[in-house]
């Protein structure tokens, strides 16, 4: 099997041959604005990892960063079928919805004494204990619990044959976030985020690079992020980003998919129109961050460190912050593993 391109370049090639999605300048330029403002904020720095997720255990903890591989190997498919009907997890007086069900209900069970941090464990547990992990506090379970079994026990069973956490694991890659990525791609089935399009096959890996932009931030918040090429990870392709990226003018959709979308059909994984949604928004992010880099040195003479990783950790709690502003812009829906 040919080797795929790697998100960035699959990124261009789907942007340069998109028929129903389409990089808008104006917008990419309006992003870069709202960003270039918020540059000196926590908000657009690795530091504020934490801040963004409340319920991840200290990153000085032991746990911390077995419990990023936990969550980020689960970390898919939260859209319920009707609005009316979302999984929620309750945890210390405030309900989750979404991803955050997920974190909330690893913490919950941490805090409830199941080792469901520890490999030994997870690489072995039976359906059943992770529905009880992963329970739901209304009617409505969390979409996929077979599917997420089978991704978290062979995680696991890798973490085990490689060390016993990820820390060990991961370590196999030097302090090079490409390699990482890499390393987690070739080793975890589940990680393999590819697609055919145009005759090439093309990646998008948004799980492995949520990992290990999720480990830089632990080690960052620890004192110890000076991990290289981070700019070679891209924004996260999945469902939330690029609604706000057709709000805020970056992405635009043609007729025929607003209208597909708005009658709320299934796009299966691989779908062309699934491909060219997910390859436009990353390259998007690529032209706003190239884009808020030359403002960055233009008005202030600076270099800005700013990474496509930093813009995702923004735009994806935006989406949520403005979700009612954006209830008009159809999320695209895919059953599948990889988000």
């Amino acid at each position: 099997m040919e080797t795929p391109l790697l998100p960035y370049e699959s990124g261009r090639f789907i942007a340069e041959r998109s028929r129903d999605v389409s990089v808008e300048e104006e917008g990419v330029q309006k992003a870069a604005e709202m960003l270039y403002s918020l540059r000196h904020s926590d908000s657009l720095s690795a530091s504020g990892w934490k801040k963004a997720n409340p319920l991840a255990p200290e990153p000085t903890s032991d746990q911390a960063l077995n419990w990023v591989f936990v969550v980020d190997t689960m970390n898919f498919s939260f859209w319920p079928e009707k609005e009316i009907q979302q999984c929620e997890v309750s945890y210390e007086g405030t309900t989750y919805t979404g991803y955050m069900t997920l974190c909330a209900a690893i913490t919950r069970a941490m805090e409830e004494g199941i080792p469901i941090t520890d490999p030994k464990y997870f690489s072995q547990m039976s359906v059943e204990e992770l529905g009880h992990v992963l329970r739901s506090d209304n009617e409505t379970p969390m979409p996929m619990l077979q599917e997420r079994h089978k991704v978290l026990t062979e995680g696991g069973r890798v973490l085990l044959e490689h060390g016993g956490s990820f820390r060990s694991f991961i370590s196999q890659a030097g302090n090079d976030a490409r390699k990482m990525v890499e390393l987690i791609v070739e080793k975890i089935p589940s990680y393999r985020d590819e697609a055919m399009y145009e005759g090439k096959r093309v990646s998008f890996y948004k799980r492995a690079q949520i990992l290990v932009a999720d480990f830089w931030g632990v080690m960052e918040a620890r004192g110890e992020g000076d991990i290289i090429n981070m700019d070679s990870l891209t924004m996260f392709a999945d469902y939330r980003v690029p609604q706000a990226l057709v709000y805020l003018g970056v992405l635009r959709y043609s007729d025929t998919l607003m209208q597909m979308l708005e009658r709320g059909e299934l796009l299966c994984s691989g779908d062309r129109r699934e491909v060219e949604i997910r390859g436009c928004s990353i390259w998007s992010v690529e032209l706003i961050k190239d884009r808020l880099h030359k403002l960055v040195q233009e008005r202030d003479g600076q270099t800005c460190n700013i990474n496509s990783a930093i813009i995702d950790f923004y735009l994806w709690p935006y989406a949520k912050q403005h979700h009612e502003e954006m209830a008009h812009i159809p999320i695209h829906h895919t059953r599948c593993i990889y988000y």
